[in-house]
């Protein structure tokens, strides 16, 4: 859940790429999926850090581990993240990740997950070893 004492962090274009809190006496840099990406720092160096992580790896494949609570057999996926919603409401905000295409726009639609915002734990990036999603 967004804060009060976020304050967002935004391009030029005016597309917010994170929030800065306060840290003690120092601030945070908090990216859109909600992972603290730098702290404590000055203000000058959490604005650089937002702007070095940028948006870039919300367009990178991600991994989506199964919900042990559901079905702890299922596989882990390949996934790309579609949607990112924060919200200042409890429950509210959301992380809407679907099941890798490659971009193959003649595939029939790949299944969606709609899992809760700041990122959960079961959403990680790719690491080495994981399945590539085009070998069985």
């Amino acid at each position: 859940m967004l804060s009060a004492d976020w304050y967002p962090h935004a391009r030029d274009d005016g597309e917010v790429i994170g929030w800065i809190t306060a840290d003690g006496e120092d601030w945070a840099a908090i990216d859109v999926l909600g992972r603290r990406v730098a702290g404590p720092v000055d203000w000058i160096a959490a604005e650089t850090a937002l702007e070095e992580v940028g948006l870039r790896f919300l367009a990178d494949p991600w991994m989506l581990e199964p919900d042990l609570d559901d079905d702890a057999s299922a596989p882990v996926l390949r996934v790309q993240i579609v949607e990112v919603t924060p919200s200042h409401e409890p429950g509210q905000g959301r992380i809407v990740v679907k099941v890798d295409d490659f971009g193959d726009m003649r595939r029939p639609p790949t299944d969606r997950h709609v899992l809760a915002w700041p990122i959960p734990g079961r959403l990680r990036p790719v690491r080495p070893g994981d399945p590539d999603g085009r070998t069985l």
